[in-house]
């Protein structure tokens, strides 16, 4: 049994391709169950429709598993968090309505939460950054460095203008013919490669804003005039290819944040989301910042990928403030960052 004075969130996640409950007691994490969805991997992608159903298969399930774990029983809850925004709508729709009615039928405030913040905020589960806090938070979806001057008051100083970065790392392992998800395939194969073995072009934004699209087309055509030469080529050579893309892309990230923090004078700096697990990623930020004199953080793995931890700490700081929603909210697939 909980303190009666504690503030104890119920917090949903189903933004994309995992169902996610967390339990969030005064901002620590008592719970966080995650349901992954094996469905997807023969089709090579997230399939829209089959992600809503299997939310909906899952949802109560992990929300029971959540509670259970936690320790607690439902008349504990103090307010219910949920993700509004943004992802896939189907799948939106799920943890929404199942947030909606848990709050309805328990008369509790309801907290709708944006994703992205959640990711920024995932650092302060285990750890305390000091304001101000920059952070790159690179995803299949995503890719931004954001400003965080406080828990709730951040700005997003640069994204990308076409495809992100964890896109283009499995749009590259599709054409390698590696198996969906194939990011984390890219990486494991980097560490056995070359990353200097080949070369391919990194794209110059203006100030803060990032491209990936033409990494990709470079590979492409790089594979296809060599597999001419070679119809082995991939196969001989996966290892060295996964490595210097790896190694192209990690850059095009650090170059960005390093200027970030040189021109903001922010020595306090982290990565988040998804790609935020890959190895070259972690190594490279961490050499930086012991280079640079960086206080570096980066969340446990199970706080990188979607996780409804993230989506219980931002509401908890939300909740403190007294930021509230109604019913008549609804779920957003692109919404910007200030709508909740």
């Amino acid at each position: 049994m909980s303190d009666s004075n504690s503030t104890i969130i119920l917090a949903i996640e189903s933004s994309c391709d995992e169902t996610s409950a967390a339990i969030i007691r005064d901002g620590k994490v008592l719970s966080n169950t995650i349901a992954t969805q094996k469905v997807h991997e023969r089709y090579g992608g997230v399939v829209p429709e089959l992600a809503s159903r299997a939310h909906m298969q899952n949802i109560v399930p992990v929300v029971d598993v959540a509670i259970k774990d936690a320790g607690i029983t439902k008349e504990e809850i103090t307010a219910v968090a949920f993700t509004q925004a943004p992802g896939l709508i189907g799948s939106l729709l799920v943890g929404a309505c199942f947030a909606k009615s848990f709050a309805q039928a328990r008369g509790l405030p309801l907290i709708a939460v944006h994703h992205m913040q959640a990711h920024v905020l995932a650092h302060f589960i285990e750890s305390k950054p000091e304001f101000p806090f920059l952070c790159l938070t690179v995803s299949g979806g995503h890719t931004q460095i954001v400003l965080c001057r406080d828990y709730l008051d951040m700005e997003v100083l640069g994204e990308t203008i076409d495809d992100a970065a964890g896109e283009a790392f499995d749009k590259v392992a599709k054409m390698l013919g590696l198996p969906y998800p194939g990011g984390p395939l890219v990486d494991k194969y980097a560490q056995e490669g070359d990353p200097l073995k080949f070369k391919f072009p990194m794209s110059e934004m203006k100030n803060y804003e990032f491209s990936f699209s033409g990494i990709k087309t470079s590979v492409l055509y790089f594979l296809q005039a060599q597999k001419k030469l070679d119809p082995q080529f991939i196969e001989n050579n996966l290892k060295d290819i996964c490595a210097s893309v790896q190694y192209t892309l990690v850059n095009m990230l650090m170059n960005k944040l390093k200027k970030a923090a040189r021109e903001l004078n922010i020595k306090h700096i982290g990565i988040a989301g998804g790609v935020s697990a890959n190895s070259g990623l972690r190594k490279a930020i961490k050499e930086t910042g012991e280079k640079l004199g960086w206080q570096v953080y980066i969340p446990k793995f199970e706080y990188c990928t979607d996780n409804a931890a993230m989506i219980g700490i931002t509401g908890y700081h939300k909740y403190l403030k007294r930021q509230f929603t109604d019913l008549a909210i609804t779920p957003s697939a692109r919404a910007s960052w200030s709508i909740v």
